[in-house]
């Protein structure tokens, strides 16, 4: 293949028009070491990295006989090592085609830029595919054609729904069809139908969800318009009746008809078809790909069938006559047996060249069938290459002559499914100097001092200049490197290669040069008010490159449409953000949606203490560097490191201690987070207080003089899961009580992010969140709902006097007592509450909020490990101030010492109430798919079992010996929470227990051991540890 210059490419950049940005998507297997140890390296994932080499070397880059070896774009050593991508890598390819442009004109030849992103496909780099999206206009789906649909292909395919991008589907590893499995092509169409339908399933549940949110808000806007109607009939009603006039009636009903009917929308376009072009079948590893257009093309004159007819039959329940040459649909078959089109016209002649060069009893192919495919095909094969061993060679020689992957690939990613939106936004942007320029940046790439095209040398015959100054470069290094020898201060180590932050971006409109400056628009940006703090910051842009995976070429300036890195936004933007020439009226490109957020944290500290500074700024650029990785440090002077996953977080510690950090550093065990619960179990303790009942209790003050009675009740487990959903609205709701208490008017869902105190929870926007009117209702009908009594939670919803922890968890402070001390949380006004004149002597309402504190901090660390606290219900039902008659005049003296013990003795008391029922914990729990053979099945079920995981089925693929799994692991990335149904403070008590189980109880206490170890993390005092079993008389030397 000819080798492209990046001269070239940098020459099309100037033509949007001709511009294409692509990103590859697929599915990553991870696969069990210790349970598949025989598995085949080719299956781990669907072919993506395979399929980006044989586009690469079209261009040149590397050998078509290494495409699919090398992996060009995964260039970390851990890629390699592992055969997975971990980073979103970019490369331009430059691809040539003859078009007509007008039906019966010459073909004119002409030139395509297509910039080309290899993204992850492993569920812990997610976001990586969040970032790689954003930039394109299309995607390439890749799926596995024995593996079918996979987990982690619904989330790329909901990504590209989401980023609204028009994917293209390749169904790659046919070969596995013909060499694994064995399937005759007529079995190989039916799987392939089979295939096609799973996935065209997944994309109508998309759209069947998209259009049931828009009718429902249909629906909301219609009966607003009839209320808004009815309203103004009756208000002229009113006035006809005072007046003694008479006005035309509005008809509701007409108006909620008639010209606001619901618009169906067709969902034929979204689905993938052959004979839409949409579909490509391939084979990465072999070097071919096809699509059905190809085939109608070869056809064409051979059965006198129009290209465009003859690809709409070419897939599908449609038959070829052998006598007439015509097509016959199913009806007309008269119970003839022929063969699908598809089967007879496109996969009988692929097998036949598998036939001809692999197959046979040896493997050695049929020279006979060999010859006559190449005399039809009129291909010419080298003689080397006819006496090759490799039969494989000369399978990858024929194919790559007739079916080349490139051209099936590139030629659909240009002609088909660009979006009207992107592509009118990119060509009409106009590339001069004075046009506006938009730039989205949507993640920041760190690439060592010595990798930037600055400090490389440029390729070519190097001048007599550069020699002599490259020689005396050397002999200043040796020079000085001999007298630090001398002097006795070489110390061996080498100079650190320092890290610099590129902008991995798209140009959506304009000409950017280096220079230019240009404004950073923070993630908060609204144009309505474009001054607000933080107020943008103009920067200045210091370098652009072009990328081209491993290597970076400097660039003097990029056009509209252009995927590009961008130098000097070091310390202006932290994970993505949005650059624009100007500053009134510019767009913020909304910041990218990650699949899932990082969750296990684990705590860091540098084996040597004088490197933690070193450390922590390694942790800063990391998280630059890394979109999903996330650094804290708690009060506890912990340093805590989130991640994804196991993968995520082993690869984020490689580049703390190689890249960033450059020290060696501790890592501790992951940090596993849970939740704490308690229920109403058949078998409990006798209550605490057999009087006041299970989990009531009297909190008295060290002092004697506030008593706080309490009931504690665990929440039903729908209302619990309702509250969860809802935190949104909890938040919403909570941030307009502030407002409101303040005096001001309430803000937007977008300012209300900014208090202190709750920005750990994600902002929520005004669509999709319960109002209060609607959060009520919704929540006294869960109520209604449960299974169980009832009774006690009559009139609950009014009483709601706070949520916690952090004022919007699942946990309900209940005011039950009769005056009602504690304001009304779910109210229409916050003016509404019982405002009382302040007196000298101490009221029960003057300690509401020392007892609402308390629950803060109750539910925020709860007392079997001082884990979050969820599914909890506080009912206070009788708050008593007792105060001797000369402490009253001074008592309001005293109610700083009061606060105190107010404080510690609701939050005790809430903890043994707590206690009184039947404690347990909740695990982080994920879903976990697990593909096997019925060989490994076994050993799948044996890893399983060591761990408290839950089986939730388990069915065979249709027309494939994999067995898939789907199973709840309690591991810390999570999607959940999954209560252990076991107590950890349970011993043997009962005689069948004791008689079964012993006093020491030999069967183990899995969720003591977790509480313990959380515990024993902590710092905090783990009951009945002993730290000597059986001790023995320890001899002396004396002795």
């Amino acid at each position: 293949m000819p080798y492209v210059n990046p001269e070239q490419l940098v020459a099309l950049q100037r033509n949007p028009e001709g511009i294409r940005n692509i990103c590859i998507l697929a599915h990553v297997v991870s696969v069990l070491r210790s349970v598949i140890n025989d598995y085949d390296n080719q299956i781990k994932d669907h072919g993506k990295t395979s399929l980006t080499d044989a586009l690469i070397a079209t261009n040149g880059i590397i050998s078509p006989k290494l495409a699919g070896k090398i992996r060009y774009l995964d260039s970390r050593p851990d890629e390699q090592l592992r055969g997975i991508t971990m980073e979103s890598s970019a490369i331009s390819l430059y691809f040539s085609m003859l078009r007509r442009p007008v039906p019966g004109a010459e073909l004119e030849k002409k030139d395509y830029l297509i910039n080309l992103i290899d993204s992850p496909g492993h569920i812990d780099f997610s976001s990586e595919v969040s970032t790689a999206s954003r930039l394109c206009d299309g995607a390439v789906v890749l799926v596995d054609a024995v593996e079918g649909v996979c987990s982690q292909t619904v989330t790329v395919l909901r990504q590209a729904w989401v980023e609204h991008m028009k994917p293209i589907l390749v169904i790659n590893k046919l070969d596995r069809l013909i060499n694994e499995l064995k399937f005759t092509p007529h079995e190989a169409y039916i799987h392939l139908r089979t295939l096609l339908e799973q996935v065209n399933a997944i994309l109508g549940s998309f759209f069947q969800g998209e259009r049931m949110e828009e009718d429902l808000n249909w629906r909301e806007r219609v009966d607003e318009r009839v209320a808004a109607a009815a309203a103004k009939e009756q208000e002229r009603a009113d006035r006809d009746t005072t007046y003694g006039t008479t006005s035309v009636s509005v008809d509701t009903e007409s108006m909620a008809s008639g010209s606001h009917e619901f618009e169906e929308k067709d969902d034929e376009d979204i689905y993938f078809a052959p004979e839409k072009n949409n579909v490509i079948f391939s084979s990465a590893i072999d070097g071919w790909a096809f699509t059905v257009r190809q085939f109608a093309s070869l056809y064409e004159k051979k059965l006198g069938i129009k290209r465009t007819a003859m690809e709409k039959v070419l897939w599908g329940d449609f038959y070829l006559d052998p006598k007439t040459k015509k097509v016959l649909g199913p009806k007309h078959l008269k119970g003839r047996n022929l063969k699908p089109m598809f089967v007879q016209l496109v996969l009988e002649q692929i097998w036949n060249v598998y036939e001809a060069t692999t197959g046979g009893d040896k493997g050695l192919g049929d020279p006979t069938l060999r010859d006559k495919i190449t005399k039809s095909l009129n291909i010419k094969l080298q003689p080397y290459i006819l006496r090759s061993k490799d039969t494989r060679v000369l399978l990858t020689t024929i194919f790559s002559e007739w079916l080349p992957l490139s051209t099936a690939l590139l030629f659909i990613s240009w002609c088909t499914h660009v979006d009207p939106t992107l592509r009118d936004a990119m060509i009409k942007s106009k590339s001069t100097k004075d046009d506006p320029v938009i730039v989205y940046v949507s993640k920041m790439v760190s690439v060592p001092e010595s990798e930037l095209p600055e400090n490389k040398r440029r390729g070519g015959a190097m001048t007599g200049e550069e020699a002599r100054e490259m020689g005396r470069r050397k002999r200043e290094e040796i020079a000085k490197a001999r007298t630090l020898e001398d002097a006795g201060e070489n110390t061996g180590e080498v100079p650190p290669d320092p890290e610099h932050l590129i902008g991995f971006a798209r140009i959506f409109s304009g000409t950017l040069s280096i220079g230019d400056s240009i404004y950073v628009i923070p993630p908060k940006f609204t144009p309505a008010h474009p001054h607000n703090e933080p107020e943008p910051v103009k920067i200045k842009i210091t370098a652009l490159y072009l990328l081209m995976g491993r290597s970076l070429e400097p660039l003097e300036s990029v056009h509209a449409g252009v995927i590009f890195g961008i130098g000097g936004l070091e310390g202006h933007i932290l994970k993505s953000g949005t650059l624009c020439s100007q500053l009134e009226g510019s767009v913020n490109l909304a910041g990218v949606s990650m699949g899932s957020k990082p969750i296990v944290r684990v705590a860091l500290e540098p084996v040597n203490p004088a490197d933690l500074e070193k450390m922590i700024q390694g942790l800063r650029l990391l998280v630059q560097s890394d979109p999903c990785a996330e650094y804290e440090q708690f009060e506890s002077g912990e340093h805590v490191l989130l991640t994804a996953g196991e993968l995520h977080l082993e690869r984020c510690l490689t580049d703390l201690r190689d890249r960033f950090a450059r020290c060696e550093i501790q890592a501790g065990e992951p940090i596993v987070p849970y939740r704490e619960t308690t229920i109403r179990a058949d078998e409990m303790k006798p209550p605490v207080n057999k009087e006041l009942g299970r989990g009531t209790l009297i909190a008295v003050t060290t002092s004697k003089q506030v008593v706080v009675k309490l009931r504690v009740l665990p929440l039903p487990a729908e209302v619990t899961e309702f509250l969860g959903k809802n935190s949104g609205a909890i938040k919403r709701l909570y941030s307009d009580r502030q407002a409101e208490a303040k005096g001001q008017k309430t803000q937007s869902s977008d300012d209300t992010s900014d208090q202190n105190e709750e920005d750990d929870v994600e902002a929520v926007t005004g669509s999709g969140v319960l109002s209060l009117e609607e959060f009520k209702i919704q929540l006294q009908e869960t109520f209604k709902n449960v299974k169980g009594p009832k009774d006690i939670w009559i009139n609950t919803v009014d009483q709601i006097a706070a949520f916690g922890p952090r004022r919007t968890g699942p946990n309900l402070l209940v005011d039950a007592t009769q005056d009602g001390i504690f304001g009304r949380f779910l109210q229409e006004n916050a003016s509404e509450e019982t405002q009382q004149a302040v007196s000298d002597t101490l009221q029960a309402r003057d300690f509401a909020d020392k007892i609402g504190y308390a629950f803060q901090i109750a539910t925020a660390q709860g007392p079997l490990c001082n884990e979050p606290v969820q599914g909890l219900a506080v009912l206070i039902e009788e708050v008593t101030v007792s105060l001797s008659a000369d402490e009253e005049p001074s008592a309001r003296d005293r109610l700083g010492r009061l606060t105190g013990e107010v404080i510690k003795s609701v939050q005790q008391g809430i903890k043994d109430g707590f206690l009184d029922w039947s404690p347990r914990l909740l695990l982080a729990m994920y879903s976990c798919e697990v593909q096997s053979s019925t060989e490994a099945l076994g050993r799948v079920y044996d890893v399983l079992t060591r761990t408290p995981s839950r089986v939730l089925s388990e069915s065979m693929k249709e027309g494939t010996p994999f067995y898939t799994i789907l199973s709840l692991l309690p591991v810390a990335e999570s999607f959940g929470y999954e209560i252990l149904d076991e107590d950890p403070f349970w011993v043997p008590f009962t005689e069948d227990d004791l008689e079964d189980l012993g006093e020491l109880a030999d069967k183990e206490n899995v969720a003591k051991r977790y509480m313990d170890a959380v515990r024993k993390r902590k710092g905090l005092v783990i009951a009945g540890q002993k730290l000597v079993k059986d001790a023995e008389k320890q001899k002396t030397l004396k002795r």
